[in-house]
């Protein structure tokens, strides 16, 4: 069976610190078990990060 994902894109301005789009993301990984997938940093500082978490599928057995 293929693992199924649920990506999330989050944007960040330009004058956001990396230590505030750290501690954002850190607590969405260890909350919601996102993990980065894609992040992008463009000239101006803008910030582009997509995240994905694996969806289960719970099957009842009995």
């Amino acid at each position: 069976m293929a693992a199924v994902w649920e990506f999330k894109e989050l944007r960040f301005a330009q004058d956001s610190k990396r230590s505030d789009v750290k501690a954002v993301l850190t607590s969405m990984a260890e909350v919601d078990r996102w993990e980065l997938d894609r992040v992008r940093v463009y000239n101006d500082g803008r910030r582009w990060v997509r995240l994905r978490r694996k969806i289960y599928h719970l099957e009842r057995t009995a």
